[in-house]
């Protein structure tokens, strides 16, 4: 039981509980769009570079993997001055940033910009769930958390599909930079509405010790089942991010032959997501979190497998079906690490979005290597085998109920 006059958090449907979600969903958006919008423009701007598809692909995957090493530091940032603080701090450097990179001269260039946003990107996801269990009642966890997940994949839609037409008429570059724009726009709302932080209580920084940074991490490595929820955001993000990177060049050859903007209008798919990682909340909430986590995968599964049908129909079916699993699974993933999570839950959430983008990064890239050695069929097997293992994980280790 709390003591009496402790926080315990906004309750549902309370002015300060739709004021936190609403700035989350604004932030999601702000970070996402940023995050993958040169996805929507990789075949124009490895054409206008003159690269492959996997070096094209190094465009999304320096940003995740700056992002993989900064939410480390930023989880350190935020419990020395605040979870809303870092937020703030994170989202204007990284705006910045995206408004400077389409400018870059090179590729090499463009390469260093996009893990500088990344770095600065990863205070959001870093600190984003531990302010949600600090701020809002935990019998709520998960349904917030779910919401947050749908923000993300907002922003990742919205990046995505303005940045292609717009890139196919005026150029990449302009492309890019008309979603740092909008970006900027959510920023803002985000920095003006998100309420004082009420559940934060200082840490004093140290890196030695049980309460220590080193300490913290060593508690949230040493739980099996942590890391088996790290180990989905690493696969099932690996597989999520290899699959919307060539799905592009996929279609832009025969027998599709089609133009970039249509094929952002397939990033349409990821309002799936956004209905499912809602979802996915609320059954969680009722039912339990590894039966949904389970079930998104074989979901993926099914949905990935239509994608090798030669049928833009079956194909856009297929990718609604992948897309809505991954983004159940990312929120029941996300939303249940810190609530497993006894000690440095900050940390825990960290370790979690260091996996997520790491396997962003790595296995985005490794899938550009069997699509180009055996085409999209080399390429869909590689994620199948990541989404199977991923499954398998989960129903041989995870068990219900968790640790407080």
């Amino acid at each position: 039981m709390p003591e009496p006059g402790a926080w315990t958090g906004y309750d549902r449907g309370s002015p300060g509980y739709r004021r936190v979600l609403l700035a989350l969903l604004c932030a999601g958006v702000a970070t996402f769009a940023q995050l993958y919008s040169v996805q929507g423009v990789l075949p124009l701007m490895a054409a206008d570079l003159g690269i492959d598809a996997a070096g094209a692909s190094l465009g999304v995957s320096a940003a995740t993997f700056g992002l993989a090493v900064g939410v480390l530091p930023w989880s350190v940032v935020s419990d020395r001055w605040g979870r809303l603080r870092t937020m703030v701090m994170a989202v204007v450097s990284a705006t910045v940033l995206g408004l400077v990179m389409p400018l870059a001269p090179s590729f090499e260039a463009v390469v260093a910009l996009r893990f500088a946003e990344g770095v600065a990107l990863g205070g959001i996801p870093a600190v984003a769930m531990a302010y949600l269990a600090e701020e809002l009642d935990r019998r709520h966890a998960a349904v917030a958390a779910g919401t947050y997940v749908a923000g993300t994949s907002l922003g990742g839609l919205a990046g995505r599909i303005i940045a292609a037409p717009v890139g196919d008429a005026f150029g990449w570059r302009t492309g890019t930079i008309t979603v740092s724009v909008l970006a900027a726009l959510a920023a803002v709302v985000f920095v003006l509405i998100a309420p004082r932080q009420r559940g934060f209580v200082r840490q004093t920084v140290r890196l030695a010790g049980p309460a220590g940074l080193v300490g913290r991490l060593r508690a949230n490595l040493a739980d099996l089942g942590l890391w088996v929820l790290y180990l989905q955001g690493f696969l099932l993000m690996g597989g999520f991010v290899a699959i919307y990177n060539y799905l592009g060049f996929h279609l832009g050859e025969e027998p599709f032959g089609v133009s970039q903007t249509v094929v952002s209008l397939l990033f349409l798919a990821y309002l799936s997501g956004t209905w499912s990682s809602g979802t996915a909340g609320r059954i969680a909430a009722a039912r339990g979190r590894r039966m949904v986590l389970a079930s998104s995968g074989f979901v993926m599964l099914t949905g990935l497998l239509a994608t090798l049908v030669p049928s833009i129909p079956v194909i856009v079916a297929g990718l609604l079906l992948f897309t809505a699993g991954f983004f159940a699974a990312h929120a029941v993933a996300s939303g249940w690490v810190p609530v497993r999570s006894s000690t440095g839950k900050a940390q825990a959430s960290s370790l979690y979005t260091l996996f997520y983008y790491a396997g962003s990064s790595v296995l985005g890239t490794a899938g550009g290597v069997f699509f180009t050695a055996t085409g999209w069929a080399g390429a869909v097997g590689f994620v199948a085998a990541l989404v199977v293992l991923a499954v398998l994980l989960v129903l041989l280790v995870l068990r219900e109920p968790e640790p407080a």
